[in-house]
């Protein structure tokens, strides 16, 4: 389950950014997950809440958005939404995609606790 690495990575960047900013407590962590991703929102649900545990993001809320996959069409030559990996171009019917978006998973922001603000992760 390489969920469980991604939130070890994902509690390294919180503890980081609370640390930065004087914070003893975040209060929730939002990822931006791209639809291509190969990433199972409920297992990274269940990993958060694991991983974060005894850290300064003990019992904090995962907020989760997807992000829609995009692609370039080397066949006809156009930007084109991606929903899903494999998929033919929706314009042409041709499968020489390259991604171009919603293939990754990022930090979007942190919220950390009452005396803090939030945080944005670039």
């Amino acid at each position: 389950m390489h969920e469980m690495s991604l939130m070890e990575s994902v509690r390294e960047i919180v503890e980081q950014t609370a640390s930065q900013h004087g914070a003893r407590r975040v209060t929730a962590v939002r990822l931006q997950i791209g639809a291509l991703a190969t990433v199972e929102p409920e297992a990274l649900r269940f990993c958060f809440d694991v991983v974060m545990q005894d850290g300064v993001a003990a019992g904090a809320r995962l907020e989760i958005e997807t992000v829609p996959g995009s692609g370039w069409c080397w066949d006809c030559g156009e930007a084109v939404a991606i929903a899903e990996g494999g998929a033919g171009c929706p314009g042409c019917g041709g499968y020489r995609l390259e991604v171009t978006g919603g293939g990754d998973m990022r930090v979007k922001d942190i919220d950390l606790g009452p005396e803090q603000e939030s945080s944005t992760c670039a």
